[in-house]
């Protein structure tokens, strides 16, 4: 039997209907989770709709023993995804937020409904759905949330300016909420995945395609919502069995004084210097950030309010 179990508890996948997420919904199934597989049944560019592809993967679980339920709602009305798993099951445990689709253009020609779509869709639509789950997952102390971030928010990508600023502030989204999440037992983190799927078809090779199983990115996803993980507001590189965690690094900076400081040419000179990494730190926090600026001016670094959640 496998040890990482899920059952009693369910998990909703969105974009479920093929790739990536029919493998999430797939492996959560067969370690006893009643899934809710949602998918629009759109193009990868986002026109159209269709019951046919989250009805499939429904089947396949049932095939096997598993319990499943089909939503085909866009993820902009995330509450209605979320209902659905109420409606069946009475709980929502874990949420993958893997809905997505392509505009691709270079920053010339990209048009504004280039821009607002992508943004609906992976921004607003992960919004959305978390939005409707975390009540929810607040009440029962128990949460697991995955977000999917891109290669291309990490590092830039020519023609994905859209995809690539949504796929980056889906980490910032992350990493704010393991820690509105923490006290709640609520954990967030973000994938980077490269695996072959209807998106990634368009731009790699037939055989890197096949080559590239969305099974090994899956076994990450259910990895990270297990009951005992502890991992929050992580960011992960993952594909064809490598893993890899990233994080922020930061060089140790240049101090300049006086009229010096605020001197366009003396900061000019003092470029290079700044980007010396030689020595440099992993800040983890915002605190991180305030602690070298407050020193300068002499002031201590006030802790934050606490915030009602």
């Amino acid at each position: 039997m496998n040890s990482i179990r899920f059952d009693q508890k369910t998990v909703v996948v969105t974009g479920a209907g093929g790739g990536l997420g029919r493998a999430y919904a797939l492996a959560f199934a067969r370690r006893g989770a009643r899934v809710v597989v949602n998918d629009l049944g759109g193009s990868g560019s986002g026109e159209g709709q269709s019951a046919s592809a989250a009805d499939a993967v429904v089947e396949e679980i049932r095939a096997f023993g598993g319990e499943a339920v089909a939503n085909y709602n866009s993820v902009e009305d995330g509450d209605k995804i979320i209902q659905t798993a109420l409606d069946n099951y009475g709980r929502v445990d874990v949420l993958i937020n893997n809905a997505g689709i392509l505009r691709d253009s270079s920053f010339a020609k990209m048009t504004a409904q280039d821009w607002d779509l992508i943004q609906t869709v992976h921004m607003k639509g992960a919004f959305s759905v978390t939005k409707a789950a975390w009540p929810v997952m607040r009440e029962q102390n128990f949460g697991r949330i995955i977000f999917t971030a891109s290669a291309a928010g990490i590092y830039g990508n020519f023609g994905q300016a859209n995809y690539s600023a949504a796929k980056l502030g889906l980490f910032g989204l992350t990493q704010t909420l393991a820690i509105e999440g923490a006290k709640n037992n609520i954990k967030a983190n973000c994938i980077a995945p490269i695996a072959g799927s209807r998106l990634t078809e368009t731009i790699m090779p037939a055989d890197v395609v096949a080559a590239l199983k969305p099974e090994a990115v899956a076994a990450l996803v259910v990895s990270l919502c297990a009951e005992d993980c502890e991992e929050s507001g992580a960011l992960y590189e993952t594909g064809a069995g490598w893993t890899a965690k990233l994080r922020w690094e930061r060089s140790q900076g240049v101090i300049l004084h006086g009229a010096d400081a605020q001197d366009a040419d003396q900061v000019a000179a003092q470029l290079a210097a700044a980007g010396d990494f030689t020595g440099a730190e992993h800040p983890a926090s915002i605190q991180d950030t305030f602690t070298p600026v407050m020193s300068r001016i002499g002031a201590s670094q006030a802790k934050p309010e606490p915030q009602k959640a």
